[in-house]
């Protein structure tokens, strides 16, 4: 069983319930939760990569590919997040952030390191310090970090929301094609309609009310 499956996904906080959710997500497809500021989509998100604080309370299953995820602690979900800032870390280089998600001995790091920069059109920035990269190299840094840690599914906080038109349009395909070419399957929290019929595949709200984009 491939992909990422909601199991009568529910998420409450006192009396409000902010998820209701059963979907399947198939590699290299994504699901769009769509809806306004505080309706639930960062709190789906929060239960998808473990965070949930345990002052909300959750029923039913999330599996990845086969393996039931619901319990597990973050890391052993291997789940890769972006979020609407690239949060890259400022006392490291480009190289440096790209290493965090490799394991510290690997004998091929630098190699795997300036081959994904390569990729990007970013060879020999290994050593640039990030505050001096644009937005949307900023942005390519940010998705090879998360990708070079092998992540099983692609969480989307909004990624592109702080970006202009025409660089949210980049940004924004070379996210998807990249997570789609390495089979990831994706989930995609926005309040923006283009976002989301940019994405592809079923749109709904926390809810699981289908939302026509």
């Amino acid at each position: 069983m491939t992909g990422l499956h909601l199991t009568d996904l529910t998420i409450r906080h006192g009396d409000a319930t902010l998820v209701s959710l059963t979907a399947k997500v198939a590699p290299g497809e994504v699901l769009t939760v769509m809806g306004a500021s505080g309706s639930g989509k960062s709190t789906l998100l929060a239960a998808l990569i473990g965070t949930l604080p345990r002052s909300f309370g959750m029923t039913g299953g999330i599996a990845l590919n086969g393996v039931d995820v619901t319990r597990l602690p973050t890391r052993a979900r291997r789940m890769g997040i972006l979020f609407q800032d690239d949060v890259l870390f400022p006392h490291l280089s480009v190289g440096g952030n790209l290493g965090f998600g490799l394991p510290a001995r690997a004998p091929d790091r630098a190699k795997r390191i300036d081959a994904a920069l390569a990729e990007v059109g970013l060879a020999g920035f290994a050593d640039r310090d990030p505050a001096t990269l644009s937005g949307g190299q900023r942005a390519r840094v940010s998705l090879l970090r998360t990708l070079l840690a092998a992540p099983q599914a692609l969480l989307l906080d909004e990624p592109f929301s702080r970006l202009d038109a025409t660089l949210r349009e980049q940004v924004r395909s070379f996210v998807l094609d990249r997570a789609r070419a390495q089979g990831l399957p994706m989930v995609l929290v926005t309040h923006d309609a283009e976002d989301a019929r940019a994405a592809g595949g079923p749109v709904v709200t926390p809810l699981g009310v289908p939302v026509s984009v």
